[in-house]
C-alpha cells in the first residue's frame, strides 16, 4: 500500500482531534464492516482518498471481465432421473425387463443386486430448433430447450445423498467447507445496501440432506453465509420483526436502543479484533435492521400483474409453492441479489416429497415435475423478457442420477457414475448437449464433468478465475474447485 493511501483523516470542524485511517474504520465499523463503509464514503466522494480502484461489481469482475453478475440455483433434492428427463436413451426401451450386466459389479445403494432394465415411464419426443429430446414429464422446460446448455456427463464422488449434495454446493463431500454462494459474496461482495448478497430459499416443509450447512459459508467469514428466507411464512425471516410480547416497542425507542448497542458493539468488536463470528453478528443485526424494510417490499408479490402470476402457477395449488419462490427469486434477482438457491424436494422420509424414487418412479417423479417444471419455465421466460438473462446464470442440477436397472419393480436406484445438469443465460452456448453417458445411461463415456468444471465455469463468466479466488486455512489456501476444475470453453457463447 503506498504511504498516501495510509494518511490520516481529519474531521472538519476547528479543534477536532485528527485520527488516523485504520482507526477511523475500526470506530466505524470494524474489520469487514469498516471496509463496507469506506466503500459506501467512496461511492459519495466521502473519501480522503478514492485511488483505492472500483470494487468487483462496478468493474465487472475480480480477475477479468465479467459476462454475468448474478446466479439462481435450481437444486433437485434427493437424485432426479437423466434418463427420465432429458437424457434420451432409445435402448432402455428395446431392452426392457432383460437382465442388466454391464460386465462390472454394479455398487448399489440400497439393492443388493441390480433388477432388470427398466424403461421410462413417459414417452420423448424432440423440441425446438436444437431437436433436444426431452421427456413428456417436462413439457413446459421442454418448450426452453433451445435457451439452454444440458450436460449429460455429470459424475459425483458419492452415491450417498448427503456427502453427494455437499459436493454439489461446497464442491467436498465432507462438511465444513463454504458453498458457491458463500465464495462468491465473498469474492465480488455485494450488488446492493438493502438485501443479503446470498439467499436461500429452501422447503417449508422440511430441509434438504445437511439442512442448513449446505449454504454455509464454512471456514469463510461468517457474514458470507447464505440467508434463509421461508417464503409464504408469517415470519419468513427469522426473529426480523418483534414477537407479539413486545408490540409495546415503538420505532422511536428502537432507534434510540438500537443506537445505543450500536454503539457498544462497535467497542467490543474494537477490543476484539478479527473476530469473524463476532463481525458477522454485528453486520447481521444491521442487515435485519435494512431487511425491515426491503424485505416486505421484495416479498410482497401482490403488485405482480394476473399475467405474470399465471406464468409461474400461482393460480395452481400444485406449482404455487414453488413458483412463490421462483417470483420471489425474480425479484430478488432485479434487486441485484448477488446468489439465489431453490431448492425442490426435501429429506422427509416417507412417503416422499423429493427426486429420491426408490419405490415407485413414475409417481414420485410425476409429483415432484408438476411443482416444478411450469414455475422454472416460467422463470427462463421472465427473465428473458426482462432483459436479465444476458446476464443472469440459470444453473439447474442435482446430487446424482439414477440406474438405468429396476429397484423392486418400480423404482430406480442411485447413480453417481452420470447425471444430467443444465445452464442457461450469462454468457452459455444455447441449445448444445456437451458430454455423453452410453447406451443405457450407467456411465459416462465422453467428456465427463465434475461439479469443479461447473463451478470454474461459472465463476469466470461472473470475472473470477476460480485459481485465484483463495482462502488460508490450517495453513491452506483453499479453493471452491479444491486442486481441480477446469473452465469448459466448448459450452460458452
Amino acid at each position: 500500500m503506498s504511504h498516501d493511501r495510509r494518511r490520516s483523516i481529519s474531521p472538519r470542524g476547528a479543534g477536532m482531534r485528527s485520527i488516523d485511517r485504520r482507526r477511523f474504520l475500526w470506530n466505524w465499523g470494524g474489520g469487514l464492516g469498516g471496509i463496507a463503509l469506506a466503500h459506501l464514503l467512496g461511492q459519495s466522494s466521502l473519501l480522503a482518498d478514492t485511488s483505492l480502484g472500483p470494487r468487483p461489481e462496478f468493474d465487472g469482475g475480480l480477475h477479468h471481465q465479467a459476462r454475468a453478475k448474478r446466479v439462481v440455483q435450481l437444486f433437485m433434492s434427493g437424485g432426479a432421473s437423466h434418463i427420465d428427463t432429458f437424457d434420451y436413451k432409445p435402448e432402455l426401451i428395446t431392452r426392457h425387463g432383460q437382465k442388466f450386466d454391464p460386465g462390472e459389479r454394479v455398487e448399489l445403494f440400497q439393492s443388493l443386486s441390480p433388477g432388470p432394465f427398466l424403461k421410462s415411464p413417459w414417452s420423448w419426443k424432440q423440441h425446438g430448433q436444437s431437436g433436444h429430446w426431452v421427456s413428456d414429464l417436462l413439457p413446459r422446460i421442454a418448450s426452453r430447450v433451445d435457451h439452454l446448455t444440458f450436460l449429460h456427463s455429470m459424475v459425483s464422488k458419492s452415491n450417498v445423498h448427503g456427502p453427494a449434495t455437499y459436493m454439489q454446493n461446497t464442491g467436498f463431500v465432507l462438511p465444513g467447507f463454504p458453498s458457491m454462494g458463500s465464495w462468491l459474496s465473498y469474492g465480488l461482495g455485494s450488488m446492493n445496501d438493502s438485501l443479503p448478497t446470498f439467499v436461500v430459499l429452501p422447503n417449508d416443509f422440511a430441509f434438504p440432506p445437511n439442512g442448513p450447512s449446505n449454504w454455509s459459508a464454512g471456514f469463510l467469514p461468517a457474514e458470507h453465509q447464505g440467508t434463509m428466507i421461508r417464503v409464504g411464512r408469517e415470519n419468513p425471516i427469522h426473529d426480523l420483526f418483534p414477537p407479539d410480547a413486545a408490540r409495546h416497542a415503538i420505532r422511536p425507542g428502537d432507534e434510540e436502543s438500537l443506537g445505543v448497542l450500536q454503539k457498544l458493539n462497535r467497542e467490543h468488536l474494537e477490543r476484539r479484533g478479527g473476530d469473524s463470528m463476532l463481525n458477522a453478528r454485528i453486520q447481521s443485526y444491521e442487515m435485519a435492521a435494512r431487511l425491515q424494510l426491503s424485505a416486505p417490499e421484495v416479498l410482497d408479490i401482490t403488485g405482480e400483474s394476473s399475467a405474470t402470476r399465471k406464468l409461474y402457477g400461482l393460480d395452481n395449488h400444485i406449482t404455487s409453492d414453488f413458483g412463490t419462490r421462483c417470483l420471489v427469486a425474480r425479484r430478488l434477482l432485479e434487486r441485484d441479489v448477488r446468489f439465489v438457491q431453490i431448492w425442490s424436494g426435501a429429506d422427509n422420509g416417507l412417503p416422499r416429497r423429493n427426486w429420491d424414487s426408490h419405490e415407485n418412479l413414475e409417481h414420485d417423479h410425476s409429483l415432484m415435475a408438476a411443482e416444478m417444471d411450469g414455475p422454472v419455465a416460467g422463470l427462463l421466460q421472465d427473465l428473458e423478457s426482462l432483459g436479465m438473462l444476458d446476464d443472469t446464470i440459470v444453473f439447474w442440477t442435482t446430487e446424482f442420477g439414477r440406474m438405468p436397472c429396476s429397484q423392486g419393480s418400480e423404482g430406480r436406484d442411485h447413480n453417481p457414475h452420470t447425471f444430467t445438469s443444465w445452464l442457461g443465460g450469462g454468457g452459455f452456448k444455447p441449445g448444445i448437449s456437451y458430454g455423453k453417458s452410453d447406451a443405457w445411461g450407467y456411465k459416462v463415456v465422453e467428456n465427463p464433468i465434475y461439479c469443479y468444471d461447473v463451478h470454474a465455469t461459472i465463476l469466470h463468466l461472473l470475472g473470477i478465475d476460480h485459481r485465484r479466488l483463495t482462502f488460508r486455512h490450517n495453513g491452506i489456501d483453499r479453493r471452491l474447485t479444491d486442486v481441480h476444475g477446469r473452465v469448459m470453453n466448448e459450452i460458452l457463447a
